[in-house]
Order: C-alpha cells, then sequence, then structure tokens
C-alpha cells in the first residue's frame, strides 16, 4: 500500500481507544495562525490564477484532484470509519501535489509564478503545524479502504493513471479555499450555526460580488 509521507504515517496501527480523544478534538488553536496566513494568501487567487492566463485555460491533474465540498460531503455519508482528522489528512495530500504542479508548469518570469510559490510555502508551513500538532500514533492508523485507494491513485506514476481530468487553476484554488474552511471552521468563525461546508454559502458570496444591473429610468 501507498502512504502519506513518513512524517504521517510511522508504523502500525494502535487500538482506537486509544485515538478517540484526539481524533473529536477541535481543529488545534497553534494550526489557525498558519491556516489564515494562507487564506490571506488565497484572498488574491482571482487577479493571480484567473487574470494573468489565458481565457479558460487549464491544467492536466488526477481525478482525485479535483477535491470540493460536494467530495467531502459524500464521503462523510458513505465512507465507513471517516472522522475529520482523516479529510484534513486527505486535503492536505491532494493539494500540496496541485501545488507542486503549479509551480512546475510556470515559467520563471512568469507574473504568478512567485505567487503560487508564496502559496506553496504557506501551505507547507501549515501542513508542518498540523503534523506536529499531533502526536505521532494518530498518523500510524490505517485510513478506510476508500481513502487508501485516492492515495493510491494520486502516486500513480503518470503512465499508469487511467483517467486525467483538465482544471483551471483559479478553480483548483477555489476547491482548496472552500474545503479548508470546511474542514478547519474552527479557526475561520466563532458562530456555531455558520455551515462553510455548505456550497451555497459560496454560491452567496459570489453572488454577492456581481454588481448589480442599473435600474431602467421609468418613463
Amino acid at each position: 500500500m501507498v502512504h502519506l509521507s513518513s512524517a504521517w504515517l510511522l508504523g502500525g496501527p494502535l487500538g482506537l481507544f486509544l485515538l478517540v480523544p484526539v481524533l473529536m478534538a477541535p481543529t488545534p488553536s497553534s494550526l489557525c495562525t498558519p491556516l489564515k496566513t494562507l487564506n490571506d494568501s488565497l484572498s488574491h487567487r482571482r487577479r493571480y490564477m484567473k487574470h494573468n492566463f489565458p481565457i479558460n485555460y487549464s491544467i492536466q491533474v488526477h481525478y482525485e484532484e479535483i477535491f470540493k465540498l460536494s467530495n467531502i460531503s459524500r464521503m462523510r455519508v458513505n465512507v465507513e470509519g471517516l472522522d475529520e482528522l482523516m479529510l484534513q489528512r486527505l486535503w492536505f495530500q491532494v493539494n500540496q501535489g496541485i501545488l507542486k504542479k503549479l509551480i512546475r508548469i510556470l515559467p520563471e518570469r512568469h507574473p504568478s509564478r512567485s505567487y503560487t510559490a508564496e502559496l506553496e510555502t504557506r501551505f507547507r508551513d501549515a501542513e508542518g503545524v498540523f503534523v506536529q500538532a499531533h502526536p505521532d500514533e494518530v498518523f500510524q492508523r490505517e485510513p478506510p479502504d476508500p481513502v487508501q485507494d485516492i492515495w493510491d491513485r494520486l502516486t500513480e506514476e503518470p503512465e499508469k493513471v487511467s483517467s486525467w481530468r483538465y482544471a483551471t487553476p483559479k478553480s483548483l484554488m477555489d476547491n482548496l479555499c472552500h474545503t479548508m474552511h470546511c474542514l478547519f471552521s474552527h479557526c475561520f468563525t466563532t458562530e456555531a450555526q455558520h455551515d462553510y461546508c455548505g456550497i451555497s454559502h459560496w454560491r452567496k458570496g459570489r453572488n454577492n460580488m456581481k454588481p448589480k444591473a442599473a435600474k431602467k429610468p421609468r418613463r
């Protein structure tokens, strides 16, 4: 089986009763600072991931790298034994690969190259805090089979991949941002009922950004 980096998975599983208090805990407060810093950078994604690319420009990614809120919702319903910590680990694994792909395809002098490198640095900072904030035994637990299958496909050699997808840089960064707020909502709101995992929340925000049509003068 292919697993995450050795920093995450260091051995065999422990008894589940040892892990329950950790898995049920909210996002560690130490993780909120790097995630909020990453979020600040993502607020400029429209400029750097859309305006600096040709119209409809897209990159080749794994099917599993198009990781949306709807994917999280389906997995929560359908994957037995799945917990929030496992989803958070998957989020880091998926988006780590996306950021590396973006940097790889951008020429040195591309106007979005330094911005993308900054995103990757801030992402890695958050990933490092995430690993340090949990005891090693947490990352020794075997993931549910559907999650393991995703990890295995993400690390397949390119010539063995059976299904590629194409996505715009902006849409990939939108997914990164939206799913981050969903999986680490404790860092971004103090409102108990605020639902960052709801697709309607992000659609509402997008609609609010659209300019309102001018009213026609009455005759």
